[in-house]
């Protein structure tokens, strides 16, 4: 099993404290490290390594969750600008990384400040301290679940 079927199981057995919400085509988490706040995951359902290996109905579907996910995570954490990056070079099963943004979140990594997440520092992203207590993980899930609430019965 892949580290992403693994979370995905983790969830159908209740014991994933990162999980959010269960969509159609996939499952919402909150990311283990914080340093973006807000960072939120959006794992499909399937095993799949890439998009176009889901059929065209699925995908669409898919493509229109991520959308309202990222809709979410920018009002629930006050985004001034959204990244959704569907990479899977390191895990190979299909999900997105939502990153909402902020003037400066990257310190002076280059650009003024500006630029894609992957220029800020790895060990300082997924330093230990950027892992939210359980008591901020509730938070930051209850904030994103009532975003993703209003969105979804909009």
């Amino acid at each position: 099993m892949c580290f992403i079927c693994d979370r995905i199981e983790m969830i159908r057995q209740g014991e994933n404290p990162f999980f959010v919400k269960e969509l159609d085509t996939g499952y919402v988490v909150i990311g283990d490290h914080q340093h973006f706040t807000g960072y939120t995951l959006f794992l499909c359902k399937d095993h799949v390594t890439e998009l176009h290996h889901l059929d065209r109905k699925r995908k669409v579907k898919y493509l229109e969750e991520m959308s309202l996910v990222s809709e979410a995570v920018s009002i629930a954490f006050s985004a001034e600008k959204m990244n959704c990056e569907l990479l899977g070079n390191g895990d190979a099963h299909l999900h997105w990384h939502i990153f909402p943004r902020r003037e400066g979140d990257i310190g002076s990594c280059g650009n003024n400040g500006k630029g894609p997440v992957w220029w800020y520092p790895m060990e300082k992203m997924y330093d230990e301290k950027n892992r939210p207590s359980t008591e901020r993980l509730e938070e930051l899930k209850t904030r994103l679940s009532v975003a993703l609430d209003l969105i979804l019965q909009s």
